[in-house]
C-alpha cells in the first residue's frame, strides 16, 4: 500500500478516506499568496456511492488503497439479485447487490466475464466494491417498433429492447434480431454488429 503526498492525489486514484476506498473525481491544488498549497478533491466513496469534498494540506498524506482486479463470470439477475461465480469453479457463487453495480448492471449478459473490483481491508478481508464490463459488448435487439417508409432517410431513432432486456436508442434501420455494438460506458448505440 503506498502513500500519496498530498499533491500526488489526482483524478482515477483510489484512495482510503476514513477507511473507506474513495475514487479521486476531482483534483485542484490551490495556490494562495499567504497560506500553503492545498488540494481540493472531490472524492466519490465506492462503497457507498456517495460523493463528497475533501481538502489535502501540504502536511497530508493519504494511503492508496488496496483494490485488485479479478475476471469473475455473470450468471444471472433475479429480483434485484445478481448472481456470479469464479470462471475456474462455478460451483463458488455469490451475490452482488445492484447499488455496488449501478449503471453496468443493466447491460449484463448471462454468462459474460466481467472484471471485479476487489478491496482488501486493514483486516485482509476482501469485498468487492464495483464490476467493470467491456466497453463495447455486443447484444441482439428482441423488440423494436417497425420502420416506416421513408423514416430511414431521415436518420431519426427509435428504442429498442435488447435481449437482456436494457434499452437503447437505435437508428430506425434496425429491426428484431439484428445484432448491435453497445458502448457500456454511455449506454450508446455504437455499430451493427
Amino acid at each position: 500500500m503506498s502513500i500519496l503526498a498530498y499533491n500526488e492525489i489526482k483524478e482515477r486514484k483510489v484512495i482510503l478516506h476514513e477507511g473507506e476506498p474513495c475514487e479521486v473525481v476531482e483534483s485542484h491544488v490551490a495556490r494562495t499568496q499567504q497560506r500553503k498549497p492545498q488540494n481540493q478533491v472531490k472524492l466519490k466513496s465506492l462503497i457507498s456511492g456517495k460523493t463528497f469534498a475533501a481538502t489535502f494540506h501540504v502536511s497530508d498524506q493519504a494511503h492508496e488503497a488496496d483494490i485488485t482486479k479479478r475476471d469473475i463470470k455473470f450468471l444471472y439477475h433475479n429480483r434485484g439479485e445478481y448472481w456470479f461465480c469464479d470462471p475456474s469453479n462455478p460451483k463458488d457463487r455469490f451475490m452482488i447487490d445492484e447499488k455496488i453495480l449501478g449503471e453496468p448492471a443493466h447491460f449484463l449478459k448471462d454468462n459474460t466475464l466481467v472484471s471485479a473490483m476487489v478491496f482488501t481491508n486493514e483486516d485482509d478481508e476482501e469485498q468487492i466494491i464495483g464490476v467493470k464490463l467491456p466497453v463495447k459488448m455486443e447484444f441482439t435487439i428482441k423488440d423494436a417498433p417497425p420502420a416506416i417508409k421513408g423514416s430511414t432517410a431521415t436518420g431519426g431513432n427509435k428504442v429498442a429492447v435488447l435481449e437482456n432486456g436494457a434499452t437503447v436508442n437505435v437508428p430506425m434501420f434496425l429491426t428484431i434480431g439484428d445484432k448491435i455494438i453497445v458502448n457500456t460506458e454511455t449506454g450508446e448505440y455504437v455499430e451493427r454488429a
